[in-house]
């Protein structure tokens, strides 16, 4: 076969998967509420506010004074400082002589085959007396009727497990649209929609925002079940839908707000810990997801120039499809604006060797290693499941 026919088969190929899922976005994302939309309760059950943080000092005195001004007033704070060794465990101190409701968690050791943060939320949430329990990321700011409108939803919806997708905050061009393109590429790919199809097995949760009934996360197994996934966030949501447990996600585009990374080298390397875990651990899956992506996202770019009219059409074709997913999907998801899509196959090929580099570096170190601590790749897989 010519290699004409193989990339003019590929890309027609492509074009029947963009429109498949231009169709599943367009009806999926309907089921996507806004949590802005909710009312604000002032009254319901007690929230414990589980925050584990590992040299957070940047960030984390802003993120909690936030949520100390928040609207719904039954709350309180299990501070978790897993084994920092910056100003951490001092701001957290600070902000328990400060306010009430709040206690301080020093872990100083690490137990075998748990991940810090994992391990973190877990004796948080030991100590925690709410009946609601929301895990949260210490560099997270919160409007003030941010949990008010949650916990409405929450018992309005008599959920078990509510996530809420915040606004994905960059400081610079470049970083701005790689974020844009990760949620284009994360929104596709896990299909977030289906995690409030009731029939469906998909779940999602999110680091920013996961409530959670506290009786149906002891009966989950808590942390337990995920102690060695540096994907907890996602895994939490996922495990809670796969058990039957009520579950929905929402965004929050305007209620909750993070700074995802500085800079975009510090995006490179944060991904580390996760893209080969989103992709089970497994070179296969590698391979596919850039071939994939190459395929699909960047190489009618490329045929768009050339001198076969047959691939120009197929490559408009692509182009086009892209456009009007990534622009439904990035003002759904996102507060960025649809012309970021101007940038998207240079932030595609980024995106490659994010893929690329993640998978070298965890098979170079044997592990990953996120916040200081390695985690063996063989212990990972173990627990891949």
């Amino acid at each position: 076969m010519s290699l004409f026919l193989i990339v003019s088969s590929l890309l027609a190929i492509s074009i029947v998967v963009w429109i498949l899922i231009f169709i599943d976005a367009k009806i999926g994302l309907h089921r996507i509420d806004f949590l802005e939309n909710e009312p604000a309760s002032q009254e319901g059950p007690l929230v414990s506010i589980i925050v584990a943080a590992r040299n957070e000092e940047k960030g984390i005195k802003e993120s909690l004074q936030s949520q100390f001004l928040q609207s719904y007033g039954h709350l309180e704070w299990v501070l978790v400082n897993d084994r920092s060794t910056d100003n951490t465990p001092i701001i957290m101190n600070e902000m328990k002589s400060e306010h009430e409701n709040v206690s301080v968690i020093h872990i100083t050791s690490l137990p075998l085959g748990w991940l810090g943060k994992n391990h973190a939320m877990y004796v948080g949430a030991k100590q925690a007396r709410g009946e609601l329990l929301l895990f949260t990321d210490a560099d997270v700011i919160f409007h003030k009727d941010a949990i008010a409108k949650a916990v409405h939803y929450t018992m309005k919806h008599k959920l078990d497990h509510l996530t809420a997708a915040p606004n994905l905050r960059g400081q610079r061009l470049w970083l701005n649209s790689f974020i844009a393109f990760f949620m284009f590429g994360f929104s596709y790919f896990k299909r977030p929609w289906l995690a409030n199809h009731p029939r469906s097995k998909v779940g999602i949760g999110i680091g920013a925002f996961n409530l959670v009934r506290k009786e149906a996360y002891e009966k989950l197994g808590t942390h337990e079940v995920i102690k060695m996934r540096p994907d907890d966030d996602l895994m939490l949501g996922k495990k809670m839908k796969e058990l039957g447990f009520r579950h929905r996600m929402v965004t929050a585009l305007t209620l909750l707000e993070v700074e995802w990374y500085s800079t975009l080298k510090e995006a490179l390397i944060g991904l580390e810990k996760n893209t080969f875990a989103g992709l089970h651990y497994r070179i296969s899956m590698v391979m596919f997801a850039i071939f994939g992506v190459f395929v699909s996202q960047v190489l009618p770019f490329f045929t768009l120039f050339s001198f076969e009219p047959i691939l120009i059409f197929l490559s408009i074709g692509n182009i086009f499809l892209l456009a009007l997913i990534y622009s439904m999907i990035i003002k759904r998801m996102t507060t960025y604006s649809p012309w970021m899509f101007l940038l998207f196959p240079f932030t595609a090929m980024l995106f490659i060797y994010s893929i690329i580099r993640a998978s070298f570096l965890t098979f170079r170190r044997g592990g990953i290693i996120w916040r200081g601590t390695k985690y063996r790749l063989k212990d990972l897989r173990n627990h891949n499941k």
